[in-house]
């Protein structure tokens, strides 16, 4: 018998139907003597149709009500599962995160999880019940209802796995893994069978959306097993044998160690929200960066590559990209303060993206770089800028030619091998 944490995504519960098949699915591992929490989030589109609401009463609704309105949306999911699962003759009860309790700090709309008393989940499970929890939600100490942001729901299932220390927790999701990059722009994708904690924080920052960042951190930093698999293949029995935890989704885990068996690159990540910024002519001697990217910090936006020319006759351009929604902000910004750091130019564009390869095999084989940089100048593809972690290379490049990139290096580095060899010749 496993103690068993899964969570289920807007998409699959977004009709009747789709919950009566999650509750069957439930029900199957509850079946094979498994306790099992479910942590499920509101109904497809039911919290955009929340804040659709609060928007047309305040631009700028209070936060407090804010979450008090938009947490209702998974109050709504726990319930209908919970009578679903009854219906098919399994004990059920559900609970808001304030009933749980899920007990956070009071930063409303983006509240961070402090404690689980975890007392109720476990009086139920020890009488044989599923307890259904509702995902992004928590309680602050006075009481007050708070939500994680979006996506929180995968931080609950993840919280609650660590709290409980769970066999594992399972984010069931409308793919049946990660992949080595996105499928939908090279058919060659390749499904992973276990990725680490590490990679997988990288591909989820760099742009890969199977996961929640927070719930990834979460999982790596009390070392949750997790699994990343389909909410709609059927041939799931809920069994928890050696096959399954072998074969069935992806499993992200910790780092083994085995750098012999350890692919070289496990993924391909690519960022299509990238904007870049160039402040030309500026003077170079210390105190340049702070006085360009003091004003961007203070404004709330965030920064993510970062390049400064070599001095010309006392002057430099200074590079750095944004999230392509804060670009007019941010020019806007450089704009107001261009006399003041004695700037020639403020120039930008958004037609840029960033790709990067990730895996932990990096850190024992060299090579790497000079091999992606190699491979994108034979297509023809020019590198703009360059971000190096000892698990990741990123490079920014024209849009126009991401998915040529993309295919180019999932092939040269063998992540569509047939044979589900990715290691590279020669590296």
């Amino acid at each position: 018998m496993a103690l068993i944490v899964q969570k289920y995504g807007g998409t699959s519960m977004g009709s009747i139907d789709r919950i009566k098949n999650v509750a069957k699915r439930v029900k199957r591992w509850h079946d094979h003597g498994h306790q099992v929490i479910v942590v499920v989030s509101a109904m497809s589109g039911e919290t955009n149709r929340l804040i659709d609401l609060a928007k047309q009463i305040s631009s700028t609704p209070d936060p407090r009500e804010y979450d008090q309105m938009v947490s209702t949306g998974e109050q709504v999911s726990i319930s209908l599962l919970s009578m679903a699962l009854k219906e098919l003759g399994v004990g059920a009860r559900s609970f808001t995160g304030g009933q749980v309790a899920i007990k956070t700090d009071s930063n409303h709309n983006k509240a961070r999880i402090e404690a689980i008393d975890d007392q109720n989940i476990k009086t139920q499970l020890d009488t044989g019940n599923v307890v259904v929890v509702a995902g992004f939600q928590g309680i602050d100490n006075k009481g007050n209802i708070t939500t994680l942001g979006r996506g929180g729901s995968d931080t609950t299932g993840v919280a609650l796995a660590a709290a409980l220390n769970a066999d594992e927790c399972q984010i069931y999701t409308d793919v049946d893994g990660v992949y080595t990059t996105d499928p939908r722009v090279t058919a060659k994708a390749r499904k992973l069978d276990k990725i680490t904690f590490e990679e997988m924080l990288e591909m989820a920052s760099l742009g890969s959306k199977v996961l929640q960042i927070r719930a990834v951190e979460f999982a790596g930093k009390y070392q949750v097993p997790l699994r990343v698999l389909s909410s709609f293949d059927e041939g799931l029995d809920g069994s928890f044998d050696e096959e399954f935890r072998q074969t069935v989704g992806t499993l992200i885990t910790v780092d083994e160690g085995d750098d012999m068996e350890q692919p070289v690159i496990s993924g391909i990540a690519f960022n299509r929200d990238e904007a870049k910024i160039v402040v030309r002519g500026v003077p170079d001697h210390p105190g340049v960066a702070s006085s360009i990217l003091t004003p961007i910090s203070n404004a709330n936006v965030e920064i993510d590559m970062i390049l400064q020319n070599l001095s010309d006759q006392g002057l430099t351009d200074f590079s750095f990209t944004v999230n392509r929604p804060d670009f007019d902000k941010a020019i806007s910004i450089l704009e107001e303060v261009k006399l003041d750091i004695n700037a020639k130019e403020i120039h930008g564009n958004t037609d840029v993206v960033k790709v990067s390869l990730v895996g932990v095999g990096m850190r024992s084989h060299a090579g790497v770089a000079s091999k992606m940089f190699q491979v994108l100048a034979e297509n023809n593809i020019n590198i703009q800028m360059i971000s190096t972690s000892e698990i990741k290379i990123s490079v920014l490049i024209k849009e126009q030619h991401l998915e040529k990139a993309v295919k180019s290096l999932h092939t040269a580095f063998g992540l569509d091998r047939t044979d589900g060899e990715s290691k590279v010749a020669g590296l």
